[in-house]
């Protein structure tokens, strides 16, 4: 029989798969609004699978700022402000594999303050 090394890499794939499952198994039309972070930055977008396009991005990077609780608030209200002017009020939230606390919960508190529902 075959072991399977579970690491955290490995753990955040399989919450990543399973979310996406999800999505799929219910035909979700809803744009996904995606929160991912690396060590040094946090990116979020909002995606329309449908269409395969980006409709709205906001990363650390253009606020040229390093990731932390408030810059991601500060991303979170940002997205939130430019999904709205874009259209865009219900989303689904997608964290990308990772836990929803810290930073990823900075952000979609940020968003849902601003409006953003999901």
């Amino acid at each position: 029989m075959k072991s399977i090394n579970i690491n955290r890499k490995n753990k955040k794939n399989l919450r990543r798969v399973r979310f996406l499952k999800r999505i799929k198994r219910n035909g979700e039309t809803k744009p996904r609004f995606i929160v991912s972070k690396s060590n040094a930055n946090i990116f979020a977008q909002i995606f329309n699978d449908q269409d395969g396009t980006v409709i709205v991005a906001v990363n650390s990077i253009q606020l040229k700022k390093q990731a932390n609780i408030a810059v991601a608030k500060e991303i979170g209200t940002l997205i939130a402000e430019k999904a709205l002017k874009s259209g865009v009020d219900k989303v689904v939230f997608d964290r990308a594999g990772n836990k929803f606390h810290g930073q990823i919960k900075a952000v979609a508190d940020a968003a849902r303050e601003k409006g953003l529902i999901f």
